[in-house]
């Protein structure tokens, strides 16, 4: 491995080196083909220059050069003629965006006015840098034809004309700067009829478990959708219906504290605003027989544009748990040997409906309004055979059959609105955002139990019915305001309030277990402002300093005691205000390269499950149960990045990284009464989550996304690193050893291939190398897909434990058609792990036990998919007003934002 680790790294030398020496390709000249476009947009308000009041009624002509045939000279003509609002405003579409033009005013009573406009479109610089690089350059060339000509006074020329930029080329497949990176899902095959889950295993820095859990650069990160946050999980949202995937690896102080150490990640809905009508229908079917339906649906019309999307999936997943658990003796618990073999599948169905509106109530003021609903219901069947070995003198033989069937409701609405202000960059936005989950569960396990070697027969059924409830509300402002052309301010503040709810009740033999039921409730209340101060000296350095301050309070209750008593149990903690200062500076070596150094305090809060008091005995052989009095975790980040755009569509970036985390919450097992009556044995493990001490986790990830032939474009990902965890075993004598610590690293690929007749295909592959158990994440929104674990085959992530290596390779293949007047359609056949190599293997023990556990879900299954386009592309709709928030995913206005 080690040698195939230098492979890795020498190529990224000589693929830099190889693409450096190929030219860079056409002009933008070419690429426009040389022709005028009839996409521009000019908007503004006529004012009296005394009062400042809109005048209604004024004429406003945009007069322009056009060649007479006639007289083979070019003459004026009037472009377009508008009446302005009873508030003063006016808006001209449909303009070319070459050459200039005059602007032309009336207005009984007013002298006339008239000013030279034009949209000034440039070449855009090859790669361009800064912290957005790519993603910004391209938010930036689809403003420019777009301008907001401000207050315009009748008595004198005072228009705020800035330069406009566009470009028609097409989204690459990946976009990176060096504070974020940005997946175009449109253009990943991989995953298409899939998940969300399917669609980060592709993103480089990302990385993806058996169960569907993600963790960014090895920590678990924030889920977001559309910028603000959500109760929903990554296998709840289709991937056809998902725009882009935002990454963001060491927020500012203008996100939200709470993403711990392991950054942002926003996943950006598809929302349309083309004018008129257009849409399109999609349809797949898997090697297993379950399909998947969807549709989307855009109008457009004057002030209002009006989309709704809806999926329907089906699932069939199929998994394979082997363990081998030797028990150490405890009191008078003798020494056992257990192997435990399951064989899962799961069957079920979730439909995903979204749709809303947006109200462009003037040239500076847009309402929208959104709303989701998702339904969901699977099928969950685990026989399994457990085999015991008790002191090596008698074994028994244990033949388990465990159902379960879950039910999930998720409802989403938001409301945002939005003001620019006259001068470009200058807005206000507020929102209110609202997520209700329901939830319900019925398990029921069968065990039958034969002792070979002599004794009785022992059977026994366990049932756990559950149900619960996720309320969450977010209600914030941003304020973004460019103070000059070298600096901006943006402030915000921002409330969320969380309700969770969870009823658990357990039976033994028809019999209710009173010690393994519960109820509980819990309402969590987080308060935060901010502010951050971006500037430049010179033409060289930049730097954005910002300071976050939060306040949270937890109060969590047992009600009825957990059943033991007749009044609740209590359970209260706050935090006073704490403050999360962050600070960037970069450095412009030159108009391709810079570097960056940034520096950020996060916090990470202790999740539901976590905190839940509740014995979980899904699985007798691995129970679970949570600790009410965990505190959060706090981490200090630091990054060193360095960004080279060394061609067009070509960058290499190279970061370095370091986080020091206190009181990180990690896994503890120790021994306990056996909560089932009349169970042997009367002692058993549980594993809970505990305050250790601390963690070092510092690494170096490198990234380069090139084009090496005209139909080949590649990415590679090679993130190196190393965790130590430090724990207090004087405080918690089943946590083995004071350190533990292991080198590893995780290398992914992509290869698109642009093949001739509208075939492409997509080919990648990631690599793990062997590391640490993951340590419990918290509630900063990991986004856990599957909840694996629940029932065999868990893993003790304890102070000793490991991963094995393991490595998976995806393949996918598209046919795309087109036809006259912008319909299109495409077929896509992919298969996941094509040479059944996505094995989950783990090592893990501690003074109780020694552990081995083998894992597989899903390997080889074949897709197929059909979608079908209809519209046309309009231009005119990258417009000031809403193409800032459409390109950011809602960044600048999002949940982590204030």
């Amino acid at each position: 491995m080690r040698n195939f680790l230098l492979i890795l790294v020498g190529a990224f030398t000589s693929l830099s080196v190889f693409a450096q020496q190929r030219p860079s390709g056409g002009s933008f000249a070419g690429r426009a083909g040389g022709g005028n476009m009839n996409a521009g947009h000019l908007y503004g308000k006529i004012v009296d220059s005394k009062t400042n009041k809109g005048l209604d009624a004024a004429t406003v002509q945009l007069i322009g050069s056009k060649f007479d045939t006639t007289t083979k000279k070019m003459k004026d003509a009037i472009l377009g003629t508008v009446i302005t609002q009873p508030n003063g405003d006016f808006s001209l579409e449909n303009l070319p965006v070459f050459g200039k033009f005059k602007l032309r005013a009336t207005a009984v009573s007013y002298k006339d006015y008239e000013a030279q406009v034009g949209f000034d479109i440039k070449m855009p610089q090859g790669g361009g840098s800064g912290n957005s690089g790519g993603a910004d350059r391209m938010s930036q060339m689809m403003n420019m034809i777009d301008k907001d000509l401000g207050n315009i006074k009748m008595e004198e020329s005072d228009a705020n004309l800035g330069n406009v930029t566009v470009t028609t080329s097409a989204k690459q497949f990946f976009e990176m700067g060096v504070d974020r990176k940005i997946f175009n899902v449109d253009k990943n095959i991989v995953s298409s009829g899939q998940t969300a889950t399917e669609v980060m295993k592709q993103i480089p820095s990302v990385n993806v478990d058996i169960d569907g859990n993600v963790t960014l650069r090895n920590a678990a990160p924030q889920l977001f959708v559309d910028g603000r946050p959500t109760t929903l999980t990554l296998d709840q949202i289709p991937a056809d219906i998902i725009d882009k995937v935002e990454l963001i690896t060491n927020p500012s102080a203008k996100y939200d504290a709470s993403s711990g150490g392991g950054g942002i990640l926003n996943i950006v809905l598809k929302k349309n605003k083309k004018t008129g009508y257009n849409g399109g229908v999609r349809a797949g079917v898997d090697s297993r027989g379950k399909i998947n339906l969807g549709g989307d649906f855009n109008y457009r019309e004057g002030k209002l544009n009006f989309f709704v999307s809806g999926n329907y999936n089906q699932r069939k997943s199929k998994f394979t748990t082997d363990v081998d658990r030797y028990n150490f003796p405890f009191s008078t618990t003798p020494s056992s040997y257990i192997v435990q073999n399951i064989n899962g599948v799961n069957n079920g169905e979730f439909a995903f409906l979204r749709g809303g509106f947006d109200y462009f109530i003037d040239n500076r003021n847009t309402l929208t309004i959104t709303g989701s609903y998702v339904h969901g219901s699977f099928n969950n069947s685990q026989p399994q055979t457990v085999d015991s070995t008790v002191n090596s003198a008698y074994w028994s033989h244990s033949d388990l059959s465990s159902l379960s069937k879950m039910d999930f409701k998720n409802v989403g609405s938001q409301l945002s609105f939005k003001h620019n202000f006259a001068k470009s960059g200058h807005d206000i936005t507020a929102d209110l955002n609202y997520n209700s989950s329901n939830n319900s569960n019925l398990s029921n396990v069968y065990s039958n139990t034969f002792f070979p070697s002599g004794g009785n027969k022992s059977n026994y059924t366990q049932a756990n019915n559950g149900s619960g409830y996720n309320r969450y509300l977010t209600i914030q402002s941003d304020y973004e305001n460019p103070l000059t052309e070298t600096s901006k301010l943006e402030a915000g503040v921002r409330g969320a309030i969380r309700n969770f709810r969870n009823d658990n009740f357990q039976y033994y033999n028809d019999t209710f277990n009173i010690n393994a039921s519960s109820r509980y409730k819990y309402t969590d209340q987080v308060y935060a402002a901010y502010a951050t101060y971006s500037f430049k000296t010179g033409k060289k350095w930049s730097y954005q300093l910002g300071l976050r301050a939060e306040s949270s309070s937890y109060n969590g209750t047992l009600i009825d005691g957990n059943h033991n008593k007749t009044q609740d149990t209590a359970f209260k903690v706050s935090y006073p205000v704490s403050l999360f200062p962050s600070a960037f500076i970069t450095y412009k070596l030159n108009d391709k390269t810079d570097i960056q150094i940034n520096a950020s305090r996060k916090i990470n809060r202790p999740n539901f499950f976590q905190l839940l008091p509740v014995v979980n005995l899904s699985d007798p052989q691995n129970a679970t149960v949570g600790n009410p009095g965990l505190k959060p975790e706090f981490t200090q980040s630091y990054e060193v990045s360095y960004n080279n755009n060394y061609m067009k569509g070509a960058n290499f970036l190279a970061s370095a990284y370091m986080r020091y985390t206190s009181n990180i919450i990690t896994n503890y097992l120790y021994r306990g009464p056996n909560p089932l009556p009349n169970v042997k044995p009367d002692s058993i493990t549980f594993s809970t989550s505990v305050n250790a001490n601390n963690s070092y986790t510092y690494g170096l990830e490198l990234t380069n996304k090139m084009t090496l032939a005209k139909i080949w474009d590649m990415t590679l990902n090679v993130n190196l690193y190393n965790s130590i965890i430090n724990l207090d075993t004087s405080t918690y004598k089943g946590l083995t050893g004071a350190t533990n610590q292991r080198v590893s690293w995780f290398a992914k690929i992509n290869n698109s291939f642009k093949l001739p007749k509208g075939f492409s295909i997509q080919l990648s592959g990631d690599y793990q190398a062997k590391t640490v158990l993951p340590q419990s994440s918290g509630g900063g929104g990991g986004g856990g897909g599957r909840g694996g674990g629940m029932f065999g085959g868990s893993n003790f992530a304890t102070a000793q434990g490991y991963v094995n290596p393991r490595y998976g390779v995806d393949i996918a293949i598209k046919k795309d058609f087109t036809w006259k007047g912008g319909n299109s359609a495409s077929i896509t056949l992919s298969m996941n792990d094509i040479f059944r190599t996505e094995v989950y293997s783990t090592h893990s023990e501690s003074s109780f036990l020694v552990q081995n556990s083998i894992r597989r879900r899903d390997p080889q299954v074949l897709r197929l998919n059909f979608s079908y386009r209809f519209g046309k592309f309009d231009a005119s709709l990258f417009k000031r007003k809403n193409n800032k928030t459409d390109q950011s995913g809602g960044m600048d206005m999002m949940g982590g934002g204030s």
